[in-house]
């Protein structure tokens, strides 16, 4: 089995993460612009909503698959937000997305443990996204925001 891991984008691995893409109709379910990492890049600069933005490339072994921000408000027990997850659209349909929110979430575990809980939304029409974060004990709340619906995960 390919070991999946997270890397912060950096010098080394932005431009490789600017191809990175998804099917046409899965693209509003992402992000309103792309290239997604773009997006990404231009949040951790920006810092929306006050939070810290932490762009991370998904690795399957030494390849580039995919794509996921981590949005913190550092010291917090409870504003850590994933945005933005996705596999590019040449890797899906292998697995690769259930192991990538297991690393996601083993990160988090390992790196803030003040965490006590994980939070997301998601677009109303991605059923195949709402299955996946439920699978990894993802719950969701009777709560929308910007008119997605409200997952969370309570490490």
């Amino acid at each position: 089995m390919t070991v999946i891991t997270l890397r912060e984008l950096s010098r080394e691995n932005w431009r490789e993460a600017l191809q990175l893409s998804l099917h046409p109709d899965q693209q509003r379910f992402v992000a309103d612009y792309e290239p997604v990492a773009l997006v990404g890049l231009a949040k951790a600069y920006v810092r929306p909503l006050g939070l810290v933005w932490l762009p991370y490339a998904i690795y399957a072994g030494y390849e580039m698959i995919g794509f996921l921000e981590l949005a913190l408000e550092p010291g917090s027990t409870d504003q850590y937000w994933m945005y933005h997850f996705f596999i590019d659209q040449r890797f899906q349909g292998k697995g690769y997305g259930k192991q990538a929110l297991a690393a996601f979430i083993e990160h988090i575990e390992r790196n803030y443990p003040e965490c006590r809980c994980i939070s997301m939304t998601v677009h109303p029409d991605n059923q195949a996204a709402q299955r996946l974060y439920k699978s990894a004990g993802f719950a969701r709340t009777d709560e929308e925001l910007f008119g997605e619906l409200l997952f969370r995960l309570y490490l």
